[in-house]
């Protein structure tokens, strides 16, 4: 399977508040999905927003996966996701699989993950979950913690980024890759497949391969 971290930044980095991307880059993002198989979010994105992962033709597909990670359980079920379009699945906690079963009820599809020492829910095992369910590529849309733990689990192939002309200048908003250590030594690496500046905006859009096991 062929992952993907897709995410608009500002010039300092930062990926919250959301929605401060142009419609160019808002009809990239549906483009992407289209090409792709399947979107991966965290839950901190569902709760701040209510996305639907519709494509470039406004609709939501019916034959693409959309997908949740959450490893308290605490997702909203009042979300738009679980009333329009096919059932979402749901990757969580086992102490939160069965409260989340429950609740949920037929609106998802549960699944429990296996965690490490330090709480850190087994991506692995949701891509293969995913790839089982035919997903050869996946979109992974945020926020700033899954982007960090899937870099840090060595599932991510390539990085999307479309930069934003803006700055923050207070501590407030969530970085891009949100994690307390060093995915390298001190650096991940990453080549350039391609960038592109859109002259109406000032947004830059750059494609990066992740090297591995270098």
């Amino acid at each position: 399977m062929k992952a993907s971290i897709i995410c608009i930044q500002t010039l300092c980095g930062k990926i919250t508040p959301v929605g401060f991307g142009s419609q160019k880059d808002r009809r990239f993002l549906e483009k992407m999905r289209d090409e792709t198989d399947a979107t991966l979010l965290g839950a901190t994105s569902l709760r701040v927003g209510d996305p639907e992962f519709r494509g470039t033709d406004g609709r939501i597909p019916q034959g693409r996966i959309r997908a949740i990670v959450s490893g308290s359980g605490d997702i909203p079920s009042n979300k738009r996701i679980f009333a329009r379009g096919p059932v979402p699945m749901v990757f969580t906690s086992s102490l939160a699989y069965e409260k989340l079963t429950k609740r949920l009820g037929q609106r998802a599809k549960v699944f429990a993950l296996s965690e490490s020492e330090s709480g850190e829910l087994n991506l692995k095992e949701a891509l293969k979950v995913l790839s089982d369910h035919g997903v050869k590529r996946l979109l992974i849309e945020g926020g700033g913690k899954l982007n960090y733990l899937s870099l840090k689990q060595g599932i991510v192939d390539e990085i999307i980024v479309t930069i934003a002309p803006k700055v923050r200048t207070s501590g407030k908003g969530v970085p891009l890759i949100h994690g307390d250590l060093d995915l390298g030594k001190p650096f991940l690496d990453l080549d350039l497949l391609w960038s592109y500046v859109e002259p109406t905006t000032g947004e830059i859009f750059v494609r990066y391969k992740v090297k591995k096991g270098e």
